[in-house]
């Protein structure tokens, strides 16, 4: 299965639109000592995602797009954490821990689903 223009996938716009969130700093109370610690690894973490969707869907076989998605699903857990322990850490409320989890978990599923449905087109 070849995707032509990544933009067009609900999840990449989702997973973009996470980012955009995770980005804004509206949300988080990092302390400054946390800039290239928990702050960096959680926004790289984040842009992982939507980056390899969109590599994937320019790759040549559908085993190598599953293999991106596969890496995005990593990403993707690897956020989950970074926000659990944010949230844990007091750099993140309750309210916005379980908005921007909920976001995740949508995220995940639409993940599974586009996976399940290149497996089934083969």
């Amino acid at each position: 299965m070849y995707i032509k223009k990544f933009e067009d996938l609900r999840v990449w716009q989702k997973a973009h639109e996470l980012v955009k969130r995770i980005y804004s700093k509206n949300e988080f109370n990092f302390p400054s000592n946390e800039k290239y610690g928990l702050e960096s690894q959680l926004k790289r973490a984040a842009v992982s995602v939507p980056a390899n969707i969109a590599e994937g869907c320019r790759r040549q076989h559908s085993k190598e797009l599953i293999q991106f998605l596969g890496i995005a699903l990593g990403s993707l857990s690897e956020v989950r954490y970074y926000l659990l322990l944010c949230k844990d850490l007091g750099f993140l409320s309750e309210d916005n821990y379980k908005e921007l989890h909920e976001e995740c978990i949508i995220i995940d599923k639409m993940l599974d689903s586009l996976i399940l449905k290149i497996k089934s087109a083969k």
